[in-house]
């Protein structure tokens, strides 16, 4: 049971912290506010409506990133349990993740969203944002590291 409840706090606190520094990154990179950054997050289910629905959809935003964010920590999570080079080699591992994440979620996540595209980036905002993902990585093995302790 200790076990399972160290596995969910990594699980938890990995994906929140790592989705609310990517917010922060994403307002960097791009030069957005947060309120037009998380309108952008719910727009993968909403489109260009989620730029007008005001407070309701930039929550929906925060709790699709969160949600996400949990996700990706517990698929983490789960493979270093199978695996646990990835508990003993958590940077090398985590930054493996993020390069994964990265790909998922700009070649697979977006294009099946209600954006319907595929981003493309220019050099400088390609390593801007793959920097961002390698972060979240290192974010979620470091928490699916000491969750397993």
């Amino acid at each position: 049971m200790a076990k399972s409840r160290g596995a969910l706090g990594g699980i938890l606190l990995g994906g929140i912290v790592a989705g609310t520094i990517d917010i922060g990154a994403a307002c960097l990179i791009t030069g957005r506010s947060v309120v037009f950054i998380l309108h952008t997050i719910a727009g993968g289910l909403l489109a260009k409506a989620a730029y007008s629905g005001g407070t309701r959809t930039a929550l929906l935003g925060l709790a699709l990133q969160e949600l996400m964010g949990v996700i990706i920590a517990a698929i983490y999570v789960a493979a270093s349990r199978r695996m646990p080079l990835l508990r003993r080699r958590w940077i090398a591992g985590g930054l493996a993740y993020g390069v994964v994440i990265f790909f998922v979620m700009n070649y697979v996540v977006v294009p099946l969203s209600a954006w319907k595209h595929v981003p493309h980036f220019t050099a400088a905002k390609f390593l801007a944002n793959m920097a961002a993902m390698l972060l979240f990585g290192l974010i979620v093995a470091y928490f699916g590291r000491r969750s397993s302790r």
